[in-house]
């Protein structure tokens, strides 16, 4: 398995935010973490790459129990996309793309061909390449966001964590922002708040809540009417979508 975990527990004072989780994930597979507000997915999120220590359980990433493996080495395979970039400093496109690339370099290495392949390639795979010039600030939202993942693929991982990458967005950036993700050679987590996005786009989906894992399969077997009324209370009726296995959700008023 690219990811696995086992039995991982974390919480904030007597408040347990993540309840014994266990999951795993292949390699290639795109796994969508859905659930209501406050249900544990950014939380789990974090403990699966490594940015939040657990209080019990373990992660283990391409075999390895990543509390054994050193920082810097753990960046350079895992990358984290969160819900939005911003920053006040007048950069480049490029520039914040070879941001991604300081887990390969130590302080006083150069700049190398390398380098400057894996932002190219990066910059490439999310069609900002005639951008690389443009100053950040003046990008739009979804534009902001496909830099943002071209940071990550900069890490050149192998598995990618992305944390509600399309909050903000219009429809139309954030279906090109998940089938790019979808279409990336990668191990994807993401977590989402649209359920037929995570429909469309996820190979399996997790459900969380209170912290808890209450179902996981593929989209046609996890997002039923009955699940939706007891998760996300809800009325729903769910239909079979245009694409076999990806079931569409109408909700009722």
């Amino acid at each position: 398995m690219s990811v696995s975990a086992q039995n991982l527990v974390w919480g904030v004072r007597r408040k347990t935010i993540v309840a014994d989780v266990s999951l795993a994930v292949a390699p290639g597979e795109t796994l969508g973490l859905i659930g209501p507000n406050g249900s544990g997915k950014s939380s789990l999120l974090r403990l699966l790459a490594g940015l939040k220590q657990p209080q019990s359980g373990r992660v283990e990433i391409l075999g390895q129990d990543i509390a054994r493996v050193p920082r810097r080495a753990l960046a350079r395979q895992v990358a984290f996309v969160q819900q939005s970039a911003a920053t006040d400093t007048n950069v480049s496109v490029r520039d914040v793309v070879r941001l991604g690339r300081t887990p390969h370099r130590s302080a006083l290495s150069g700049w190398t061909a390398t380098d400057e392949a894996a932002v190219s390639a990066a910059l490439e795979q999310v069609d900002m390449t005639d951008r690389r010039t443009q100053a950040w600030q003046t990008l739009s939202g979804g534009e902001r966001q496909r830099v943002h993942i071209a940071r990550a693929l900069a890490q050149s991982p192998r598995v990618m964590f992305l944390d509600e990458p399309t909050n903000h967005l219009d429809i139309h950036h954030q279906i090109e922002i998940l089938r790019m993700v979808r279409d990336l050679d990668l191990t994807s987590i993401v977590a989402l708040h649209d359920l037929n996005l995570a429909a469309m786009f996820c190979d399996r989906i997790v459900v969380l809540q209170a912290g808890a894992v209450v179902a996981c399969g593929t989209p046609e077997a996890v997002l039923t009417p009955g699940l939706l009324r007891e998760v996300f209370r809800v009325e729903a009726e769910v239909s079979a979508g245009r694409c076999p296995g990806q079931p569409h959700i109408r909700f009722k008023a």
